[in-house]
């Protein structure tokens, strides 16, 4: 029977080779869901095959050969045959150069589409070699610098391009879809797009935000929750730079009116990297941001979450619970849709059907049936929902309750043995209570099907790089309510700031949490129809530890900073 799956070619060439059996592939394939990274690294990572005879394996497939790239002296001027983006972003070097094209070498099986994109970005006929993966990288270092292929640089080249004719001269208001596509299509706004896209990948950024104004273009990254701008380029290039993002995700390009959606997906440092694309017309254009939803940054696993000890083992037993109603809340970018897809991966079995409706869905993961809802067509939470109870399934999960009907069938859902696990928007775990009577849902339906809230934020952590001890003052003390003998001599820290950290003091981020379990005491409040004040109070009483004592552990642990901490409780 032909397998309807897309087999990965490197893990293809291993099973042709007798390398691997079809037990080992499965491990690989499980491997890369479960880390995100390619498929080389996991093979590597599992010690199946050398690299040395894979880089022969892929040679012999590619008719190409292996060299030794260590000793190899290379001339300037096949140094500069490539600009340092395209080397960096595609993990090539040019070994030579004559009149018919460029060898580069490279460590990886590029597929051919990749290759078509940089021989459309490079303008000449390419030849592959192969070679290690440590050698490729050093030459990149060592010739094209750690840093970027400063944007400055890009920006510059690009001007003279445009002022060249290498880019299509288009008038706002005036332009036709053939002038849009060519300007978009244009090789210097092809390399311009990708190097962006690239350095916000490597700067591990959330978003790329690409924002027309009456007499500028910004581009700002967002990296650990804060927006950083890079340096503008000529306001004339918004046009053809929006039209580029938009062909590459299949969006209409003439329709400039209406707001669109659409994803991306673009390979880069070996692996596979997806974008969310949402485009707005504004009164100087359109605005666009794309979400990063790059897998190896981002762990599915619920105990890389960071959950204190006793959260992460209550939240990991009601998970498990045959029916309930389970709810993640917090504010956008606060890490709700991750921890839910932890917990889906975690309860993910062969003996459990799995059904979400999502809008947008953000990672598909193995194993759990995954439903874009759709308002325009009609495809609704609801309808979705309902659909759902006639598909046999163990748990549900609705990407946010954001209604009476919708709150209505997830309780529907709960009463008759399904597992639903949400999201909303709340401030804290016992205001989800509130907010669900807010909507009219009846304080006994809740009471009898809420499990337990989680409620989270995302604060930034400090630079290990440059972490520097402070000793708090009472003023600090006092914003976070602590007494000075509750610290006893312990050490508060903050980042001074460095280059790994772009000079913020930060890098990387950590949740803070509160769970709230719903015991009897807790669902007779909600049934009394009790304020979210009481109901809080009664679960602090019972054990719950709200956000800001979580963060006042994190900054004892010397995780993050006062301010963080203050700025997110």
């Amino acid at each position: 029977m032909a397998e309807a799956t897309h087999v990965d070619p490197l893990l293809q060439i291993l099973r042709d080779s007798k390398v691997v059996n079809a037990a080992q592939v499965e491990e690989i394939l499980e491997e890369q869901k479960r880390t995100g990274n390619a498929a080389r690294k996991v093979i590597m990572d599992l010690g199946i095959v050398k690299e040395d005879d894979l880089l022969v394996m892929i040679a012999s497939h590619l008719g190409t050969s292996v060299i030794s790239l260590a000793e190899r002296e290379i001339p300037e001027e096949v140094v500069k045959a490539i600009p340092a983006s395209v080397a960096r972003m595609y993990g090539v070097v040019p070994i030579s150069l004559d009149a018919n094209g460029v060898v580069l070498a490279t460590s990886q099986l590029l597929e051919p589409a990749v290759v078509d994109e940089i021989r459309f970005v490079l303008t000449r006929d390419l030849t592959f070699v192969l070679a290690r993966e440590e050698d490729v990288k050093a030459k990149v270092n060592k010739f094209y610098g750690e840093d970027s292929d400063s944007m400055n640089d890009m920006l510059n080249k690009l001007e003279a391009d445009m002022d060249a004719g290498g880019v299509v001269e288009l008038t706002e208001g005036k332009e036709d879809e053939t002038g849009l596509e060519q300007a978009a299509n244009a090789t210097p706004v092809v390399r311009f797009v990708n190097l962006v896209l690239y350095e916000a990948v490597q700067s591990k950024a959330s978003d790329v935000h690409f924002e027309p104004f009456e007499q500028e273009f910004k581009i700002r990254y967002r990296v650990d929750g804060a927006l950083y701008e890079m340096s503008p380029p000529p306001r004339r290039l918004a046009l053809p730079v929006i039209s580029r993002i938009k062909v590459m995700s299949s969006l209409n390009i003439a329709e400039r009116r209406l707001p669109q959606d659409g994803r991306l997906q673009m390979n880069m440092l070996g692996r596979q990297i997806d974008f969310r694309v949402s485009t707005l017309p504004t009164q100087f254009g359109e605005s666009v941001v794309l979400r990063i939803l790059d897998r190896s940054t981002v762990s599915l696993e619920l105990e890389n979450l960071g959950m204190p000890t006793e959260v992460y083992d209550t939240f990991s037993r009601d998970i498990q619970k045959p029916n309930g109603i389970i709810i993640v809340t917090g504010p956008t970018g606060s890490g709700k849709t991750t921890t839910l897809y932890s917990a889906l991966r975690r309860i993910n079995t062969v003996d459990m059907k799995l059904l979400t409706v999502e809008d947008p869905v953000e990672y598909d993961i193995e194993g759990i049936i995954q439903v874009q809802a759709n308002e325009a067509i009609g495809v609704t939470f609801q309808r979705c929902l309902r659909a759902f109870l006639r598909q046999d399934p163990d748990i549900i999960m609705v990407g946010e309750i954001r209604d009476l009907e919708t709150a209505q069938i997830a309780i529907q859902s709960s009463l008759t043995g399904h597992l639903v696990l949400s999201t909303l928007h709340t401030n804290d775990a016992a205001g989800a209570v509130t907010r669900l009577i807010d909507m009219n849902v009846e304080p006994f339906l809740i009471s009898s099907t809420l499990e337990s809230v989680l409620a989270q934020r995302l604060v930034r952590t400090i630079c290990q790089k440059c972490k520097t001890p402070l000793q708090p003052d009472k003023t600090l003390l006092d914003r976070l309510t602590l007494a000075e003998e509750a610290v006893a001599g312990r050490q508060f820290y903050y980042g001074k700031g460095c280059s790994e950290c772009h000079e913020t003091g930060y890098h990387g981020r950590k949740s803070l949490v509160e769970y709230m379990t719903v015991t009897e005491p807790v669902r007779e409040l909600i049934n009394e129809r009790k304020p979210t004040l009481t109901i809080r109070a009664k679960a602090v009483e019972l054990g719950m530890r709200l956000l800001r004592d979580d963060g006042v552990r994190n900054i004892l642990d010397g995780y993050t900073t006062a301010e963080e901490v203050l700025r997110y409780t």
